[in-house]
């Protein structure tokens, strides 16, 4: 089981969650609580111990998003069928092509890049490796959605 995968169950995504997470509106508020997320844990800077408050939100958020939205049942959006790309993707790993896989790995690591200069510019509360990871992690994330598109469109 892949980190992917891993996520997907402890998020516990049954079809009916994958269907609404398939929502453009869950897609892109899920985008936006990147930057959230990063003011929630710089805030303790200025708030202390209360920004688990608003931690706790963004990560609340983030567990009801696949299940707040109207199901989606026929992807025609760009960011539905991402959504039903990755959902086949991790439900058959040999769907993916040596092109592809080469390139998700590229954006895995640009990914994990992105989250490591996040993570160190949040520990320094420094704001340039936080913005410049937050931008390499969407950019990582607008790129593999974009790949799962490409993969749902390829089997449909």
């Amino acid at each position: 089981m892949g980190a992917l995968s891993t996520v997907a169950s402890t998020f516990r995504m049954t079809d009916e969650s994958w269907k609404r997470h398939a929502n453009p509106w869950s897609v892109w508020t899920r985008f936006a609580a990147i930057p959230l997320m990063l003011l929630a844990i710089w805030s303790r800077d200025w708030i202390g111990w209360w920004s688990l408050a608003p931690i706790g939100a963004v990560v609340v958020w983030l567990w009801l998003n696949p299940r707040a939205f109207a199901p989606v049942e026929q992807p025609r959006s760009w960011a539905a069928k991402g959504i039903y790309g990755e959902k086949r993707w991790l439900a058959d790993r040999s769907l993916v092509d040596a092109e592809h896989r080469a390139v998700l790995r590229l954006l895995g690591v640009l990914g994990l890049a992105g989250l490591v200069m996040i993570v160190w510019g949040l520990v320094v509360l420094a704001v340039w490796p936080t913005v410049f990871g937050a931008t390499l992690l969407i950019v990582g994330q607008l790129w593999r959605i974009d790949r799962l598109v490409r993969l749902y469109d390829e089997n449909p």
